[in-house]
């Protein structure tokens, strides 16, 4: 039997992709860079292309779910209670210019979406929710937008872990734990200032924390494969 095709937008290090495969889909990711840091990278075929030049229509027919993770970091900053954040997303809502250069990765996403005329579904932070209206459902602080299933997988209680480490090795990014408890590293990159001074935000180390925080945890992608794959 044909493998049902998924696609996986702004794929990162492939957290979806890693739940797809395991459940028989084949996929193709889409991104403007490949992610490999160490023995981590993106564990399928993927192609690098600015979402913003795809149209849905070249998946129409072919393609039976669409996910994605657009980046989060303006949404997260945002969300601090820093004056230099509040002050951030006010001038940003007063700009309806930059209002929409800030949303228009999020709102690509959806758009291929109903273009490709399938189900989509959109992951990002809660800080994204007064930007781009209210969840349909979250697993720990990973929230979701589109065609979410009513049913989700619940995360076991999350376990505190010490800080970042920045030896290549990813080992205490709390990847186990954001596998089993849905909840990204320390809330969020933007959570510790320090780190934001040690490391520019263009470091290799800086981006490997971001995609690592980013990873969609295994127990939900797998659940979201096996539901449309029914």
């Amino acid at each position: 039997m044909t493998k049902p095709l998924a696609i996986d937008l702004c794929a990162g290090l492939g957290g979806w992709t890693d739940g797809l495969l395991a459940e028989g889909w084949d996929v193709v990711g889409f991104d403007i860079e490949r992610h490999v840091y160490g023995e981590h990278r993106y564990p399928a075929q993927l192609v690098l292309q600015d979402i913003l030049t795809l149209t849905g229509e070249q998946f129409r027919g072919k393609v039976s779910l669409i996910v994605a993770s657009p980046p989060c970091q303006f949404f997260s900053y945002c969300a601090m209670p820093w004056s230099r954040a509040k002050k951030l997303a006010a001038d940003v809502r007063a700009d309806p210019a930059r209002l929409e250069k800030e949303l228009a990765l999020f709102n690509a996403c959806v758009r291929i979406g109903k273009e490709a005329e399938c189900p989509v579904i959109v992951e990002n932070v809660r800080g994204a929710i007064p930007w781009v209206g209210r969840a349909r459902l979250n697993y720990g602080s990973f929230y979701l937008w589109g065609d979410v299933p009513a049913l989700m997988p619940v995360p076991s209680k999350p376990t505190k872990v010490p800080g970042f480490r920045f030896d290549g090795s990813g080992k205490s990014f709390q990847t186990a734990s954001v596998e089993h408890t849905g909840t990204k590293v320390g809330g969020d990159w933007f959570s510790d200032p320090e780190s934001l001074c040690r490391h520019g935000s263009k470091s290799g180390a800086r981006k490997m924390a971001s995609a690592m925080i980013a990873k969609i945890p295994l127990p939900l992608s797998t659940h979201i494969a096996r539901v449309f794959r029914q």
